[in-house]
């Protein structure tokens, strides 16, 4: 697996989260972020199920140039 950091939500400190990997090989995103409450996964599964080894997370919106950044690198070839 070859993981590339894009990059990490600048208002996170010194903790790193949340933040963006593409992996080079697969192309696809690998996401670290803040676990939503209960109130929004709720919601969530209204209109997706959510199986026990998965969780919803919630990004803010300042990290949407990141995001943007990690998909154009994740095009497929």
């Amino acid at each position: 697996m070859r993981l590339r950091f894009v990059g990490k939500d600048p208002e996170s400190g010194s903790h790193g989260c949340p933040a963006v990997w593409v992996d080079e090989d697969t192309r696809s995103l690998v996401i670290q972020g803040v676990r939503a409450d209960a109130a929004t996964t709720a919601r969530t599964v209204r209109d997706s199920p959510l199986p026990g080894h998965e969780c919803v997370v919630r990004l803010p919106a300042r990290m949407i140039p990141l995001l943007r950044e990690a998909l154009d690198g994740a095009e497929p070839e």
